[in-house]
């Protein structure tokens, strides 16, 4: 699949057009692959898809950060509280509040960044 951003910001495969999310990413073996749907002024929407045992180290952000598991289940770690999240599940990850992603199986989601 194509991950041309024709239209400043945005995915064109996406564009006007019914997508399911979950393929359109895939894994890659011992990897954590991204890919931007859609950038922003106003924050961005990320997709994820990690292989198994694949993680994020801990960070902050200036900006809450909301992730919609689509496939798979993984461990966040926020303000130093393990949570685990599965497939369907949604989660508000805080501010300027310390977070951390562990991929326990292969686990994609979706990471919705609003700066404003």
């Amino acid at each position: 699949m194509t991950d041309k951003k024709g239209k400043a910001g945005v995915l064109q495969a996406c564009l006007g057009k019914v997508q399911k999310l979950a393929e359109l990413i895939d894994y890659s073996q011992d990897a954590v692959v991204s890919k931007t749907i859609l950038d922003k002024p106003a924050g961005t929407i990320t997709l994820f898809a990690f292989d198994r045992g694949q993680k994020l180290s801990e960070h902050t952000a200036p900006y809450d950060a909301v992730v919609q598991v689509l496939d798979g289940q993984a461990r966040l770690t926020i303000g130093g509280r393990d949570v685990q999240v599965l497939a369907g599940e949604v989660i508000i990850m805080p501010a300027n509040v310390p977070h951390a992603v562990t991929a326990e199986e292969k686990f994609k989601m979706l990471l919705t960044m609003i700066r404003a």
